[in-house]
């Protein structure tokens, strides 16, 4: 495998930390149980009002897919949030999540107005992935078929032959390598090593990484695992290697969450972003959830499994965006429809391999 970060002229890392820095620490917000379900009801009847419906990512927190579920909208991942509210009848989605979620709902759903609580909810995937400089690096190798994960701007997409999602990243990248295609890999290179891994295609992969899924380390599992032998691990593929060869599931977070329901084990340690415990308790209420240790620690932990810009996603944002429609998503009808071509590719491909 070769290696494309000397080719990157930017520093990702710089422009990861420097949002970092501008968010701060994140700190859990427990709602009065009463005062929750009086914001419920006020967001409810402003989705009424503007003929919306909410749709959120696993790794929002559990008050705000709670309350996507209780009016109607849907909690899942980012490609299913996107067909979700392309295929329903709303005229306005409010996704909460990150950008790059509310630019695939733009592209699904041309016609419809997407908002967002914030705008400044980003990716470090996405951060680390400029368009400029990806593009100069697809040019270099014009032979290889250019494959991009959704964590990626819309730029980034409309210069992409294919989107995948990490559910159906290896099955899209085994069919082109039985193609010979050689491929170009981006952003993250944890899971593009899984995937190699999987399917020894011949891939040239970025240099970006998830913040979240790269402070997991083995040895903190391994140690967990000590105090829980008979308990499982679960771990989504954005993770470091050494992390992934513990594990007992590989997938990602839906796959994660039929993982732990078809596993036999009652305890099961995930190494995911902790927002994926609300579905998952939900599927198996029966089984005890353990967050797998990080890097960090404390003040000096900048994801400790669960993103800062999901994190920004809160009940009071909701409400205000749906009250004044200021944070709107808005994608270049052009860079639409080109980002639109493998977005398609990909769902037909899923579409057939359901079949």
């Amino acid at each position: 495998m070769k290696d494309a970060s000397h080719l990157i002229a930017n520093d990702a890392q710089s422009i990861v930390q420097t949002h970092l820095d501008r968010l701060g620490e994140v700190k859990d917000k427990h709602l009065d149980p009463e005062l929750k379900q009086q914001k419920f009801k006020q967001i409810a009847d402003a989705l009424r009002l503007r003929n919306a419906v909410l749709v959120a990512h696993y790794y929002c927190d559990p008050d705000v897919q709670e309350l996507a579920e209780a009016t109607g909208g849907c909690v899942s991942d980012s490609l299913e949030m996107a067909r979700f509210g392309r295929d329903h009848p709303a005229t306005t989605l409010v996704v909460a999540g990150v950008k790059f979620m509310g630019e695939t709902a733009k592209i699904l759903s041309p016609e419809k107005t997407i908002l967002m609580p914030t705008l400044e909810a980003t990716c470090s995937l996405d951060l680390g992935c400029p368009v400029d400089e990806f593009s100069r690096f697809c040019d270099a190798h014009p032979d290889h078929t250019v494959v991009v994960y959704a964590n990626t701007s819309a730029a980034v997409k409309a210069r992409a032959d294919w989107v995948v999602t990490s559910s159906c990243a290896v099955e899209i990248i085994e069919h082109l390598d039985s193609l010979g295609e050689k491929i170009i890999w981006a952003p993250d290179q944890h899971l593009g090593r899984y995937i190699q891994k999987q399917t020894q295609a011949e891939m040239l992969i970025w240099d970006g990484a998830c913040i979240v899924h790269e402070e997991f380390r083995a040895r903190g599992i391994t140690n967990m695992k000590a105090l829980y032998p008979n308990a499982a691990v679960l771990v989504h593929p954005e993770s470091p290697e050494s992390v992934v060869d513990v594990a007992d599931a590989v997938g990602s977070t839906s796959q994660l969450i039929k993982a732990a329901q078809t596993l036999p084990h009652d305890t099961l340690i995930v190494a995911t972003d902790r927002g994926i415990f609300f579905k998952m308790q939900q599927a198996v209420p029966h089984k005890t959830l353990i967050e797998a240790p990080t890097a960090g620690e404390g003040a000096t932990c900048r994801s400790c499994a669960h993103c800062p810009w999901m994190a920004m996603n809160e009940l009071d944002g909701i409400l205000h965006v749906l009250q004044h429609a200021d944070q709107v998503i808005e994608v270049d009808p052009q860079l639409a429809q080109r980002a639109k071509l493998p977005l398609d590719r990909m769902l037909q491909f899923s579409a057939a391999l359901k079949a």
